[in-house]
């Protein structure tokens, strides 16, 4: 089985960290990317600038990669978009990595060689097959391990306050976005101008989205602006301001709060989402559960935060916490009801093990349905990973990533929800987020 690769699921940033960090410890990785370049979740979100700076976004080993081919870094101080994210380090870093990535290959099923999740003989010798479609057809692949590092972006939460959609949210699906709209786009802002817009959720997709239509309803004065919060008060939810630890995501709530005290945006806190109801004009109207109301609506995004997609791993012996649905040992270091995201201690390989040998959750998706993930942290996850891969079980255990303790979330969070922990300053997430200049009408 040594001549098998190590199958990475996802040409995300985390995925293509874990390939630079196998290639360096002379292991070979496989990359299925179902989409058709790398970040292809990343470029849906273009128009997104991030909290942190260069500095924290290029993964050591995946930046040791680049340079041997003469590639040029970024400021390290400086704040890229998503765009520039994926255009000057994930794309460079695919095509160093060469055939080790594949795209267009959707994995679809992971299991055992000849056994299913239930057989026990021969197990841990089996290789894993990993199952792909291609287009119209399907193949196998067989790997020593798996490293699933495909995220959570694919799989937002319901605007339901208790989990499941909305009464009437699936057919209302035409009205309802679950993503930060890019108003520089025209035909986007045109959807948008003019109209009552319900902004659902209190994390950091939720304030740069108020801050985008903030400048919307300036430009279009006809815009309204309502910002629906399941928990009884904004209380933290802007965040830590000037004493941020990322100076980026203070100026983002702070923009935001300057918004709400504009009155551009009309908070309703309280509101849990029963059912989302459509008017013989075609406009919605949302139900909470206690029986508000909040009507006349042409637009919803909903911002609820993530989760991940497990069924297609239903043949792997996965451990994961309950509540969760992260590895059992990882749980206890992300709850958000105790932990912010800068209280989060660094971990690695022992923490994200299964009762499947070899086989690992890393990146966002390892979060289960934790909140606010720090792309350093997957770093340092995979590096954990690649060692305990190659036998270096020392390197495997040792920390190598410092991260500073502070009231305030700290790292470049993307995707989150503080609704589902109210009693942290982050919420439920996946990549790292943000800021976003509001858009000129003339634009």
């Amino acid at each position: 089985m040594s001549e098998l690769p190590v199958v990475v699921v996802g040409a995300g940033p985390v995925g293509l960290a874990a390939a630079a960090h196998l290639v360096e410890r002379g292991l070979e990785p496989l990359v299925l990317e179902r989409g058709p370049i790398a970040g292809a979740s990343v470029a849906e979100w273009n128009h997104v600038r991030l909290f942190s700076a260069w500095s924290e976004l290029v993964d050591p080993a995946a930046g040791r990669l680049l340079d041997r081919g003469g590639w040029e870094r970024p400021e390290p101080a400086a704040y890229p978009t998503g765009r520039e994210w994926a255009q000057r380090y994930l794309r460079p870093l695919a095509v160093a990595l060469g055939e080790r990535v594949r795209f267009g290959a959707e994995v679809v099923g992971v299991s055992r060689r000849d056994r299913d999740r239930v057989v026990d003989s021969g197990r841990e010798g089996a290789p894993f097959v990993v199952r792909l479609r291609v287009g119209d057809t399907e193949e196998r692949v067989q790997a020593k391990a798996v490293v699933d590092a495909s995220g959570t972006w694919s799989t937002p939460n319901p605007l339901g306050g208790d989990g499941l959609p909305a009464i009437g949210e699936t057919g209302a699906a035409d009205r309802i976005a679950y993503r930060v709209p890019d108003l520089a786009d025209d035909s986007v802002r045109d959807r948008y101008a003019g109209r009552h817009v319900v902004v659902a959720g209190s994390g950091h997709s939720a304030l740069t989205a108020l801050v985008a239509f903030s400048g919307l309803a300036e430009d279009f004065p006809g815009t309204r602006i309502s910002w629906v919060l399941r928990r009884g008060g904004v209380g933290d939810t802007f965040g830590g301001g000037e004493a941020d630890e990322l100076p980026a995501r203070g100026a983002l709530g702070l923009r935001a709060k300057a918004a709400v005290e504009a009155g551009l945006v009309t908070v309703v806190t309280g509101f849990r989402t029963d059912a989302v109801e459509r008017g013989d004009d075609g406009r919605l109207a949302l139900v909470s559960s206690a029986g508000q109301r909040i009507e006349g609506i042409d637009e919803v995004v909903t911002l609820c935060g993530f989760r991940p997609e497990l069924g297609w791993l239903s043949e792997v012996r996965l451990g994961l916490d309950a509540t969760l649905q992260a590895p059992v040992e990882l749980a206890p270091l992300i709850d958000p009801n105790v932990h912010s995201c800068g209280t989060v201690y660094p971990h690695g390989a022992k923490e994200l093990a299964h009762p499947e040998e070899n086989f690992f959750l890393a990146g966002m998706k390892s979060y289960g349905r934790a909140p606010t993930f720090l792309a350093m942290t997957g770093y340092e996850q995979v590096r954990s990973i690649a060692a305990a891969l190659a036998g270096d079980h020392e390197a495997a255990a040792r920390v190598e990533l410092v991260l500073a303790e502070t009231g305030v979330c700290g790292g470049s969070g993307l995707f989150d929800d503080a609704d589902s922990a109210e009693a942290g300053c982050c919420g439920a997430s996946e990549p790292e987020l943000m800021t976003l200049s509001a858009p000129s009408a003339n634009r």
